[in-house]
């Protein structure tokens, strides 16, 4: 069980950087330090593998979605959250990187990664829509769509920043993004009245 927990942590980080065709199993038996029978005594083939990173990639971001949505936050709130903890797991975890990448490459192979937060997101945002909390002229939907596309680059923005970036960078050009998408998409506050004289 440990050396196949090790070949899917060091295949992670070999799909993440190198996709799937570049990555072998020949180059994956070398980085992990052991031979090609131990690795194909494990995996029979490369796509085997892909799907076992793939699969610790969702598992990961399915528990992150699972324990944002379970705090009872304001829907918007909740998005922002998710968001934000998004950005932090992929900067962090090689196997969400390459489940995202993987995803692409091999379409149709399995369940996309986007698929296990996606729609939770835009659950989230017809709730907001729903309780008042988006302005009355942003539809959940697209409002979706720019939310994936955002978690989706920072999956590119994090593979490619690994040297020379501290840590936190990413999630930290993902929150200030994430801030102005929000301020034009939250309902105007409500007015404050004004308190009349001898009421003070």
């Amino acid at each position: 069980m440990r050396t196949r927990n090790h070949l899917i942590s060091v295949a992670a980080a070999e799909f993440d950087r190198h996709g799937y065709d570049g990555t072998s199993l020949s180059r994956l038996s070398r980085s992990a330090g052991i031979s090609i029978g131990a690795v194909t005594f494990h995996f029979s083939a490369k796509g085997e593998l892909a799907s076992a990173v793939e699969d610790s990639g969702r598992a990961a971001t399915r528990k992150v979605v699972e324990r944002v949505t379970s705090r009872g936050e304001p829907a918007l709130d909740a998005v922002s959250s998710l968001v934000l903890e998004l950005g932090g797991l992929i900067e962090t975890d090689a196997a969400v990187r390459a489940a995202a990448r993987l995803s692409q490459e091999r379409a149709g192979a399995g369940p996309e990664w986007c698929g296990c937060w996606v729609p939770d997101v835009e659950e989230l945002l017809e709730q907001a829509s729903e309780q008042g909390q988006l302005h009355p002229e942003v539809d959940p939907g697209p409002l979706t769509l720019l939310t994936a596309h955002l978690v989706g680059g920072t999956v590119a923005r994090a593979r490619r920043g690994r040297d020379g970036r501290p840590p936190g960078a990413v999630v930290g050009e993902l929150g200030e993004l994430w801030r102005l998408v929000r301020r034009r998409v939250a309902a105007p506050a409500a007015p404050v009245a004004p308190v009349a004289p001898g009421n003070a």
